[in-house]
């Protein structure tokens, strides 16, 4: 082992210990050795887009479930917020009715692979498929062409980057302070006070639409930034810094 690895995992080792690990952090630390700055400086990784209006994205990812995801639809209605949804293109298959309604309510869908394997673990080629099989299951089940890629649990390199190019994909991530963690099942107040706290300008929030925390968390975080004037977009709409139809048209 490398003096420089050493230090790594002993660090990952500190991070899990000390109870604030981030994969996303993690993987491109061990991985990919040139980092956020260089991904975030050419445009080919967005994080989150800095800007004066009170806007923010809501993302969901791993849905769509049968239940959590119809009343996260309920509660973006009722709010008048829009949001995207990183799909599993299985799960879009088995459940077309609710990627359906995500698009006639104005919500964005972004490629989330497949079968959300861990990307790390297969070849060039096969996350081609991965990403292959979800565009078109989801092309063909809304007619529109997903333009965002979120890599499964956020890992990303350069072979990952180069195959979203090739498609035409932006890979879209999520703002370091905003993991709500909801997928660990937390409190609900902790999901609340974690997005409350470090709402931003231009800030990407990353939830998951399978576990019902997320849901009640919602009913509270939404009402508060609204007060605080925050308008809810899509990414698309936070990359354009423009409301109306998203780049997935």
């Amino acid at each position: 082992m490398t003096y420089r690895y050493g230090m790594v995992v002993m660090l990952c080792l500190t991070l899990v210990i000390a109870g604030c690990w981030d994969h996303s952090f993690a993987d491109q630390f061990l991985d990919d050795p040139k980092g956020r700055k260089y991904y975030e400086q050419r445009g080919e990784i967005i994080w989150e887009k800095p800007m004066k209006k009170k806007w923010i994205a809501l993302t969901f990812d791993d849905g769509p479930h049968p239940m959590v995801t119809s009343e996260i639809l309920s509660i973006l209605k009722q709010y008048h917020a829009k949001a995207t949804f990183f799909c599993m293109g299985a799960k879009v298959k088995l459940r077309p009715h609710i990627v359906k309604r995500m698009i006639s309510e104005g919500h964005e869908i972004g490629n989330h692979t497949y079968h959300h394997k861990k990307l790390q673990r297969l070849s060039s080629q096969s996350i081609q498929k991965e990403m292959d099989l979800s565009q078109q299951i989801t092309m063909k089940t809304t007619g529109r062409r997903p333009v965002l890629f979120r890599p499964p649990e956020g890992y990303y390199n350069a072979d990952i980057i180069k195959l979203a190019k090739k498609n035409r994909q932006q890979v879209i991530l999520w703002s370091w302070d905003q993991d709500t963690k909801d997928w660990r099942n937390p409190s609900v107040s902790f999901i609340v006070n974690k997005v409350t706290k470090n709402a931003s300008n231009g800030d990407i929030v990353l939830f998951h639409d399978t576990q019902m925390v997320t849901v009640r968390a919602l009913k509270r975080i939404i009402p508060i930034l609204k007060k605080e004037g925050y308008q809810f977009v899509t990414v698309s709409q936070l990359i354009q810094g423009v409301t109306g139809k998203s780049v997935t048209h």
